[in-house]
């Protein structure tokens, strides 16, 4: 089997050379390692305030995109898919998350049993860790798993109904999966939905998820709003599109904690959602 494994990228370069350190240190290496940045072409030059992206390991697919646009995040996926082509099964993290030790090689032993989406446990890093580029035991000790989501104990697989648990920060899935599903939907823009959708759109395909016990990622701590105001628009639009597919809202608690904040106009049991007045 073939496992390929990939990324999307815009900024974070320290957090992206902790990933390369953590690909480089698995017990099962994988076949190919992809980045897509979408970096803005004046990123490309060497700069002193961060890590360099060197080919061919990994190997870095350019997708600028100028600071005034939405990251195109649904397309950055597709075309990481697409750049493994031949690939037997694919991997995806956030470029902010480590993958533990075990992670490929305990998506390449699921995958045998189950087809499917397969997701893996995530631990949340405090602010501080890793104080160094490589993960530590005691890092991971650290970590913390947020959301709800379930951990199986390593080697079990624990099917899972619902899909809106799904998320993308670390999952795995074979290419010919990806197209049954019809990939990730390229309407989405900016932040948010875009996995939620696919997640669902996999449901309608008839593909199930599964949780693979020990295929651990690790999270790295960065600044984040809770909820995130830095990206109203986009979850604005994002909500929109998605409650026109799946005739229900999406992202939820941060559309109520919009309109707590006097943001946005929405109504949680009809189709209204606006960005407030003034």
């Amino acid at each position: 089997m073939r496992v390929g494994l990939a990324t999307i990228q815009r900024g974070r370069r320290e957090h992206l050379r902790r990933q390369v350190a953590g690909v480089a240190a698995q017990t099962r290496r994988p076949d190919a390692y992809v980045v897509v940045s979408m970096d803005p072409a004046s990123a490309d030059r060497p700069s002193p305030d961060g890590p360099r992206i060197d080919d061919p390991d990994p190997r870095v697919i350019r997708m600028p995109v100028a600071d005034e646009l939405p990251l195109p995040l649904a397309a950055a996926r597709n075309a990481a898919v697409a750049a493994l082509d031949g690939m037997d099964l694919v991997v995806l993290l956030d470029t902010d998350c480590i993958p533990g030790p075990e992670l490929v090689a305990r998506y390449a032993d699921a995958t045998r049993e189950r087809g499917g989406l397969l997701a893996g446990p995530v631990g949340h890093l405090p602010a501080g860790r890793p104080s160094a580029t490589v993960l530590t035991e005691d890092d991971r000790r650290a970590a913390r798993v947020r959301g709800g989501r379930p951990v199986p104990d390593a080697g079990a697989l624990l099917d899972e109904p619902r899909h809106e648990l799904f998320w993308s920060l670390s999952f795995a899935v074979t290419p010919l999966t990806h197209e049954r599903i019809g990939g990730f939907d390229e309407g989405y823009a900016g932040y948010g939905g875009e996995d939620t959708d696919y997640a669902f759109r996999a449901r309608r395909a008839g593909v199930g998820l599964t949780w693979v016990g020990g295929a651990w990622a690790y999270h790295q701590d960065h600044p984040v709003s809770d909820p995130p105001i830095e990206h109203l628009h986009d979850v604005v639009r994002n909500a929109r599109r998605f409650r026109a597919v799946w005739g229900r809202w999406a992202m939820e608690g941060w559309l109520a904690a919009f309109a707590a904040r006097g943001l946005v106009e929405w109504d949680p049991d009809g189709d209204h959602l606006e960005l407030a007045a003034g």
